[in-house]
């Protein structure tokens, strides 16, 4: 069975974007972002909700020239992986290998983890807490950054009860500081 992994990057104080939906302070430096690299080789579906599909749309398309390495590798993991967008709204998919999903459905989802020979990861907080309360995520994967935003979209949902084992922990010189949970069962 697949596992359903919510990796993000969020503040030191939880949140995903400020008040004002900025993220600009979660940029990954490369050695950051080589590490983030590695953790998506194994993904093989996407699951977005709309605003964190077009985020992350970019990279079907970029100009990669003259950019990292690191940056030509993630667009590579992003286009040849699936992905699922739960949209009301988007009329049509911009990227490759992708499908709209008008709704949230946690049975269609558990199915799927039953049936995906690879893992599955799902971006952005709005759509994950579907997934949190459904109790389909296993795995949480985050990036705490050094900044503190006051307020904004938060990385976890209220009115969740969690009990978590740490399995990985790795500090970057930039000060950004990876965990790695598994949700108890």
């Amino acid at each position: 069975m697949a596992k359903l992994i919510y990796s993000g990057i969020m503040s030191l104080d939880g949140y995903t974007a400020d008040a004002k939906g900025n993220f600009d302070w979660s940029m990954p430096d490369e050695e950051v972002h080589g590490f983030v690299n590695e953790l998506e080789r194994p993904i093989g579906t996407y699951l977005f909700g709309r605003r964190m599909y077009q985020v992350m749309s970019v990279w079907e398309n970029m100009s990669l020239e003259g950019e990292p390495q690191v940056m030509r590798d993630y667009a590579e993991l992003w286009k040849s992986a699936d992905k699922i967008v739960y949209s009301t709204t988007l009329q049509e998919a911009t990227t490759s290998r992708t499908r709209i999903e008008r709704e949230f459905d946690a049975n269609a989802v558990r199915a799927l983890k039953e049936t995906a020979p690879r893992d599955m990861s799902i971006g952005g907080p709005v759509l994950a807490a579907h997934a949190i309360k459904a109790g389909l995520v296993d795995e949480f994967q985050l990036f705490l950054n050094p900044v503190v935003v006051g307020g904004g979209l938060r990385y976890l949902p209220d009115d969740v009860d969690l009990s978590l084992e740490l399995l990985e922990e790795r500090r970057f010189g930039n000060g950004v500081v990876y965990l790695r949970y598994a949700k108890r069962q």
